[in-house]
């Protein structure tokens, strides 16, 4: 019978700038006597990466420029200084309206304020994303592996809305050891129809059923998935990024 496990990771404690996220992780499994086996997957939530990075910045100390100041007005005074920092995280504004800016990132994201989010990070601070996703979850995974001698896959998570639906959904923004994508296309479903579109993002899927577990304000910001039948190889979060030629919501 195939079984799919998601497991809270309690006993992380209160990551602080300069922490390795991966001893923290093999600590917190010890503490919890859990065991990590060849196939887990580890789901974390990128507040933790971004604060072990020092990727936390106070609004006290930040000057707003004229475009933000310009932005602020037209987005009905969303806090100039919090449109200064999310600007600094961007490539470009994609839409804006209703006290939000859809942007691309600077990692080719395109999502709401360039993820940078004022939850879980101390009032008057705001979190960024980690400047390098991909690397931060290997990092996590080299000493994890290092320490357990286990080598898991890790993916990093963040919570993303959608243009064509209600709600915020997990999605990896950072992978390591996982293949992020599963294409299935060439091949027959069991009617011997040939599958022509069948391609899952399966880490965007793995992060969002660890969301289910984590929730906003439970202090679970790790997750061990267990089953899932991981196919280890050394991916990328961006092969889940759609090409802009082909998104149409970029391109109308």
């Amino acid at each position: 019978m195939r079984r799919l496990e998601v497991i809270a990771l309690e006993n992380l404690g209160e990551v602080q700038k300069g922490d390795s996220v991966g001893k923290l992780i093999y600590q917190a499994c010890c503490q919890s006597r859990i065991a990590l086996m060849q196939g887990d997957v580890l789901v974390a939530a990128h507040k933790i990466v971004s604060k072990a990075e020092g990727r936390i910045v106070r609004l006290a100390e930040v000057q707003p420029s004229a475009r933000a100041l310009e932005l602020s007005r037209e987005l009905h005074n969303k806090d100039a200084r919090l449109v200064e920092v999310i600007l600094s995280e961007s490539r470009r504004i994609v839409r804006m309206g209703g006290g939000t800016l859809i942007v691309e990132t600077r990692h080719g994201f395109i999502c709401a304020n360039a993820g940078v989010d004022l939850s879980n990070v101390g009032l008057g601070c705001v979190a960024l994303l980690p400047r390098e996703p991909d690397r931060s979850a290997r990092e996590i995974r080299d000493k994890v592996g290092q320490l357990s001698g286990v080598m898991p896959g890790v993916i990093i998570s963040d919570s993303f809305g959608r243009p064509w639906r209600l709600g915020t959904v997990d999605v990896a923004i950072g992978v390591s050891g996982v293949k992020p994508l599963k294409d299935d296309r060439g091949k027959n479903d069991r009617y011997g129809y040939e599958l022509k579109a069948s391609v899952t993002a399966v880490a965007d899927e793995l992060a969002a059923a660890a969301e289910l577990v984590m929730g906003k304000r439970d202090e679970i910001p790790v997750v061990i998935i267990r089953g899932y039948g991981l196919e280890s190889e050394n991916g990328s979060a961006k092969e889940l990024l759609r090409p802009e030629a082909e998104d149409l919501f970029r391109s109308s």
